[in-house]
């Protein structure tokens, strides 16, 4: 029994030591692929401006592509945690809780966010489905919020699709020039919103616009 406990507990630490070593080096890694292109950095230069062996990165990842993936899935991640939370709130406070989860996160994770968004994505057509996939995991929400529910037709879709993309655009240029609060973003984002949900009633009268987003409420 005593053998038995001595050959478990070592492979429990070095497993707690890997899951900790990998987190460290992703997190090494959002701010070098923020700052820098993917094509501008070698795996040599990744190993360096992270201090470790590049063996070590590709034991975790298997190639710098691997990398690259594993960095933009955690940061994903964070993110649609973020943009989401709230779900235990009344459905008008939801759009003004993921609005201002999703600009505290851009905020506070700037690396992270530019990465997502704008960081060397090129043309990788798996960088291109994970960043779709926080559209849409936020158009869902916003769905959610508006409508009650998150399968919507494409107009109304289309109308949500265009404002995130305009979020991205907007809260890319905040954290660059914070010249305005984040409450005063999340405000002008929130009526911008409110605009998008107008215009799609206007063409759909069958998505009506929610009470707050009504010029007459």
């Amino acid at each position: 029994m005593r053998q038995q406990r001595a050959a478990v507990r070592p492979r429990a630490r070095g497993t707690e030591r890997s899951v900790a070593r990998r987190a460290e080096l992703i997190a090494i890694g959002r701010k070098l692929f923020a700052d820098t292109s993917y094509d501008a950095l070698s795996m040599d230069d990744i190993a360096r401006q992270a201090h470790v062996a590049k063996g070590l990165i590709y034991y975790y990842f298997q190639s710098k592509r691997g990398y690259y993936l594993a960095i933009i899935q955690d940061s994903v991640a964070d993110l649609v945690t973020f943009a989401a939370s709230g779900l235990e709130l009344p459905a008008v406070d939801r759009v003004h809780r993921t609005v201002d989860s999703y600009l505290r996160f851009a905020e506070h994770h700037q690396a992270a966010y530019r990465t997502i968004v704008s960081g060397g994505v090129g043309f990788d057509t798996e960088v291109h489905a994970i960043r779709d996939g926080v559209r849409e995991a936020i158009i869902d929400t916003i769905a959610e919020g508006a409508y009650g529910r998150s399968d919507i037709a494409p107009l109304a879709r289309m109308g949500l699709l265009s404002w995130v993309c305009s979020v991205e655009g907007a809260t890319l240029d905040w954290i660059d020039r914070p010249t305005l609060s984040r409450d005063t973003m999340c405000d002008l984002l929130v009526k911008a919103l409110g605009g998008s949900l107008r215009a799609v009633e206007e063409l759909d009268p069958s998505y009506p616009a929610p009470l707050p987003a009504r010029r007459d409420a």
